[in-house]
């Protein structure tokens, strides 16, 4: 799952707490929200920490100049 489906179960979660006002018998609609909010910032929260590790600083590739002396035709 990316950074995208993160947000989205963040999103879905606080419509569902915030937004409706559902009555399903046998399920708590405001609790399944917050778990799904939880989720996505248990999946944000691994995602950032694994594309940071991905993250390699290489040094910078030193490139070897050679000059040619010019070819002199007499």
């Amino acid at each position: 799952m990316g950074l995208g489906g993160c947000i989205v179960l963040i999103a879905v979660g606080a419509i569902l707490t915030f937004a409706t006002d559902w009555e399903m018998s046998g399920v708590n609609v405001d609790l399944v929200g917050i778990i799904l909010m939880l989720v996505g910032l248990i999946g944000v929260a691994t995602f950032t920490s694994i594309a940071r590790r991905r993250r390699v600083v290489m040094p910078p590739a030193t490139t070897t100049v050679v000059e040619e002396e010019p070819h002199r035709h007499y």
